[in-house]
């Protein structure tokens, strides 16, 4: 399996690595900074440079059998299993989509409703909730106490439960369409400040809010009965 580097330092932007094995998927390395797919986060881009110093351009990261397949542009130079190369991300891509997904983690703490759905973009991004119509938020009210969370900077720390800790404590878990991933014994969990918000996540994440930069809401939209989609935007 991949070593998933980005998940104990999102802040990784390149690494040794080797090539364990190539087919369809893309190109399996033995440890990555590169996150994949999943959680509503778009896998990264970037490149893989070879001993010869020619690169690969990867257009994207999935999860595949036997780790993460880094998927190569068209016509990219073939590798092979067993070579040495250095994964490099895009990072100005990976860095906003790491500064969108913590405001979504901040917003999730302003709106008082399950999650049924989200999608972090380059620079945007958006939660659906399940809310009664006296707790859809009123979109410059909510803009405000965003900016005032950033503003005041609250850390951003890592932290692990074990599987039975989550399974007792169901009310940390706010997605209701799509579970933390469970069963190796232990369940990432991210927490913001003391109080502002804790909840599992095995995406990337800022060290502390002020890394955000200003946001707003640009929009909240009915679609259904209770769900509402409240999209994000960075202003910085």
């Amino acid at each position: 399996m991949t070593e998933e580097l980005f998940r104990e330092d999102a802040y990784l932007k390149s690494c040794g690595a080797t090539v364990t094995a190539v087919g369809d998927a893309g190109i399996v390395l033995d440890r990555t900074v590169f996150y994949p797919t999943g959680g509503g986060q778009p896998g990264d881009s970037g490149t893989l440079t070879r001993a010869d110093g020619s690169t690969v351009v990867i257009v994207d990261a999935r999860k595949a059998d036997g780790g993460i397949a880094h998927v190569p542009a068209e016509a990219a130079p073939p590798v092979a299993v067993g070579e040495k190369v250095t994964a490099t991300l895009d990072w100005d891509r990976r860095y906003r989509h790491m500064r969108v997904h913590t405001a979504l983690h901040v917003m999730c703490s302003q709106v008082v409703g399950g999650v049924t759905g989200g999608q972090i973009g380059d620079g945007k991004g958006r939660l659906d909730f399940d809310l009664l119509p006296e707790n859809v938020p009123d979109k410059e009210a909510l803009t405000e106490r965003l900016n005032g969370l950033i503003a005041a900077d609250h850390p951003l720390t890592i932290s692990w439960i074990t599987d039975d800790e989550l399974s007792a404590n169901p009310d940390l878990v706010r997605t209701m369409s799509v579970k933390p991933p469970m069963g190796a014994g232990r369940v990432r969990m991210i927490r913001i400040g003391d109080d502002v918000d804790y909840q599992p996540c095995g995406g990337t994440h800022l060290k502390s809010l002020g890394e955000i930069g200003r946001v707003a809401i640009a929009k909240i939209e009915n679609k259904g009965k209770q769900n509402r989609r409240i999209s994000l935007v960075l202003v910085d």
